[in-house]
């Protein structure tokens, strides 16, 4: 390839987001916290379609850019249980689900440290769980999300890349050492997976 940024760039731009992504987005600007990109958003739509996704666990609610992503590609009778620290975040994705048209009862919105709440949720019960928690938490997190996914289902952990330190083997941090593990150890353990670059590395598999 001869140009890998243009061609990235390209892929962002790529999708055409709908208004309740875009206002989320918005707010996400705003508040000054990170959401997922348009080209990692549109992915994850279209996993959740892939799968006929009812039931979709995900890990960081923010301002509702991946949940309205999510439920968009979502089974219309589909429903999304997201886990977030921050409340007042968690008010503006309610907003930004509403605007969509979704109903109340297909969201199920928990404020809480996530691996406080995730050994309350049912095992191998849901299509898809997307990671976008804590990164220190990475692993912990995506030992919980792989527990409560039905065989088949989906398992997609954003910020895999982490701006590109993950591809670089001289960053040592920890949060860039405990990303790259965490890719190692689904990529040997796991049948099928991808590191899918996307946004910020989308990294996905298959339970």
């Amino acid at each position: 390839m001869k140009d890998p940024a243009l061609a990235w760039s390209f892929t962002e731009d790529f999708p055409a987001e709908s208004d309740p992504v875009l206002y989320a987005r918005m707010r996400a600007a705003e508040l000054g916290i990170p959401a997922v990109s348009p080209a990692t958003a549109s992915t994850l739509r279209l996993l959740a379609a892939a799968v006929d996704a009812r039931s979709v666990a995900e890990i960081g609610t923010g301002t509702g850019v991946s949940g309205a992503a999510l439920l968009e590609g979502m089974a219309n009778d589909g429903v999304l249980t997201s886990i977030d620290v921050e409340p007042e975040f968690q008010r503006v994705a309610r907003e930004v689900f509403a605007q969509a048209g979704v109903r109340p009862a297909r969201t199920r919105l928990i404020a809480g440290r996530a691996l406080d709440v995730l050994p309350r949720l049912a095992d191998t019960a849901y299509d898809l769980v997307l990671v976008d928690g804590d990164p220190a938490e990475s692993g912990a997190l995506t030992e919980q999300a792989w527990r409560i996914l039905r065989p088949g289902g989906i398992l997609a952990v954003a910020g895999a890349l982490r701006g590109g330190a993950v591809a670089d083997p001289t960053r040592r941090d920890e949060l860039t050492v405990a990303m790259r593990e965490l890719g190692k150890m689904v990529r040997e353990d796991v049948g099928i997976s991808a590191l899918l670059p996307v946004g910020d590395g989308l990294l996905v598999a298959i339970r």
